[in-house]
């Protein structure tokens, strides 16, 4: 399982390099995120042991279990999932980033319930760039607002924004959804709370979003294989 997981691993490295050079932008500008949900614990290991330290989790009890059986190692555990307010006590006392604050309840609770000898929680603001239904995240339009809030909060540190775009296969469209978080970023910016993570990008579509501003692309099915839900 090591080799094809290194072989995998190896493939979306150079990817994100490609992608980097294409974009006029250095090979470290972007941070690779393992998304890890669904797979077992053992694959998280196996990747440590290459070298990879960030993976992402979905699943609230997910997340506890892999943190307990892989306390042996210095795993930066990111959640990307979306949360729901009584399980945010798991995710303040386990994780490292947050990717999904979608509305001021969920970054009060991750706030209050951060433990002290803790560092503070890194945070994205999840915008719903699509605009469809179905998708997690705030509306454009309420995410300076969120973002404010979140980055005046004692036991959070706002990083950035983090999007899902509506899934296509029309270039331009993807691009314009991924420009949306960009603008938002710098407008952000603007208004002095030096953002540095745009969190978009996956197995699919992370060229894009690289050229499109990423500094943190979400890949799964490209390290782990694909997936089988018993969610």
């Amino acid at each position: 399982m090591t080799d094809s997981l290194s072989s995998r691993l190896s493939q979306v490295q150079s990817r994100l390099r490609a992608a980097c050079a294409a974009a006029g932008r250095a090979d470290d500008a972007v941070a690779l995120l393992a998304v890890s949900k669904t797979f077992p614990a053992a694959d998280i290991r196996d990747l440590f042991a290459l070298g990879q330290r960030a993976f992402g989790e979905n699943y609230v009890q997910e997340l506890q279990q892999k943190c307990e059986a892989l306390a042996d190692l210095a795993v930066e555990w990111h959640f990307i999932g979306p949360l729901q307010s009584n399980k945010t006590r798991v995710v303040a006392e386990r994780a490292h980033w947050v990717h999904s604050v979608d509305r001021p309840k969920i970054a009060e609770r991750l706030s209050a319930q951060r433990p002290d000898a803790l560092p503070p929680l890194n945070i994205c603001v999840q915008v719903n760039v699509s605009g469809e239904d179905s998708k997690s995240g705030c509306a454009p339009e309420e995410a300076m607002a969120l973002a404010r809030a979140a980055a005046a909060m004692p036991r959070l540190r706002l990083r950035g924004l983090m999007c899902i775009p509506e899934p296509t296969e029309d270039a331009a469209k993807l691009a314009a959804q991924f420009a949306v978080l960009r603008r938002l970023r710098d407008q952000l910016n603007a208004e002095g709370l030096a953002l540095d993570t745009l969190s978009m990008g996956m197995s699919a579509d992370l060229e894009l979003a690289v050229s499109e501003g990423a500094t943190l692309v979400r890949v799964g099915s490209a390290i782990f294989g694909d997936r089988h839900y018993s969610h």
